[in-house]
């Protein structure tokens, strides 16, 4: 456990009133926000005034609300400031236009999410002229190779979507130190369970979309990270926030405050439950991959590294042989069992379901695949809290014996 917990400074942050006095801060839905003196919208432009004042000038800019959601997210993080955004890839790209110029390179992990890999395989060489290594993220000094003088970030996620290999953050963090590049960390699979910042990473990166939101009716993200960094974005000539405009609705950011005190509930209920499947499977032989299980490459460093109240995470894979396998399974688990969804994304409260390769990971390759270690029939199950765990578990084993994947 590294660290102290980003509870303790939540809680701490959160005991404020709101506009009128009530236990939640308001929903400020203005698009633009007066002054008292004329005088100060110079100020508001050219950065001498802001948030951090009291002052507020456009809601592309800095909405109250939005805002506000933004210093949690910074208390969760362990970071010194957060900005909000409307999605998980618009805090991706936002950071990375943010850091890197045309003719700038990233070093980034080869089993990342399929859009970010398109992100950096396909549309920043070509639209912006700024290219991507891939490497085995696990293998440091592959990842020491791949850094030339034009790198100017590693992008790596904590834990890996959807392989669940573990970054060895505090290793990266001192080689990206060495090097003089950032050390970004999409830490959308493992909130709270990993704290990148205190392990030595520069930027954090969310999809708040997933275990932060809590119930998939919302698209958002979050970049956490210096004052100074997060400040740069919102520059009115280079800013790549202010200026592509991905712009977070401050109902939405209402909403997600609302769940973020129950996250600790909710990550220790995923991590409890997909622990307990992840085992019974593997009793059963079959080849399931699982942070929590005593054989899974990185359990050792994920114990070293982890926040142990909330376990090693609510995603595990199953390795079924084909996607021919893992489509019949899925349709049983949904459509006959009622176990779960057969859905991409993740951190519901129910359990989502999906086989990588033909979809979250698409965007890669066969070969980028197979360097990834996806392979056809790998599904990636996001493991709900509902219902008891006899009963999920008794529809899962049922399914698993009706495809013939286990004897009856």
């Amino acid at each position: 456990m590294t660290g102290r917990n980003p509870i303790e400074d939540l809680a701490h942050l959160r005991h404020e009133f709101g506009e009128h006095g009530g236990v939640n801060m308001s929903v400020e839905a203005s698009s633009t926000f007066t002054v008292i003196d004329p005088k100060t919208m110079p100020d508001l432009f050219q950065g001498r005034a802001g948030p951090d004042k009291g002052c507020y000038l456009y809601g592309r800019h800095f909405n109250p609300t939005v805002f506000n959601l933004g210093r949690q997210m910074a208390a969760l993080a362990g970071t010194e400031a957060a900005y909000c955004t409307a999605s998980g890839m618009g805090a991706t790209s936002g950071v990375i236009f943010g850091l890197c110029n045309a003719g700038d390179e990233i070093v980034a992990s080869t089993a990342i999410y399929g859009g970010s890999y398109a992100l950096m395989k396909d549309f920043l060489p070509a639209k912006a002229g700024i290219s991507t290594r891939f490497v085995d993220i696990t293998d440091l000094d592959a990842v020491r190779g791949a850094i030339t003088d034009k790198t100017r970030l590693i992008f790596t996620e904590g834990v890996s979507n959807p392989t669940l290999r573990l970054a060895n953050i505090p290793k990266l963090a001192e080689l990206a130190k060495e090097k003089r590049v950032k050390l970004v960390v999409d830490n959308t699979f493992s909130p709270l369970i990993l704290r990148p910042a205190a392990l030595g990473a520069d930027i954090v990166i969310h999809s708040l979309t997933k275990f932060i939101s809590g119930a998939s009716d919302v698209i958002a993200g979050a970049i956490c990270g210096s004052e100074e960094f997060i400040g740069g974005l919102m520059d009115l000539h280079l800013g790549s926030l202010m200026l592509l405009g991905p712009t977070m609705d401050p109902n939405v950011a209402s909403a997600i405050a609302l769940r973020i005190p129950h996250l600790p509930l909710r990550m220790a209920a995923h991590s409890e439950r997909a622990m307990a499947m992840a085992a019974r499977l593997h009793e059963l032989g079959l080849k399931v991959s699982y942070p929590g299980l005593p054989d899974h490459p990185d359990h050792e460093l994920f114990t070293e590294l982890y926040c142990d109240e909330y376990g090693y995470g609510g995603l595990f894979t199953l390795d079924v042989g084909s996607e021919e396998y893992a489509n019949a399974l899925m349709s049983c688990l949904q459509n006959k069992k009622r176990f779960g969804y057969l859905a991409v994304s993740l951190g519901y409260f129910d359990t989502l379901m999906s086989c990588s390769g033909s979809s979250t990971s698409s965007e890669l390759g066969d070969e980028d695949k197979d360097l990834a270690g996806i392979s056809p029939g790998l599904l990636r199950i996001s493991i709900g809290y509902t219902g008891t765990l006899e009963q999920r578990w008794s529809q899962l084993l049922a399914a698993l014996q009706e495809t013939g994947l286990v004897a009856s």
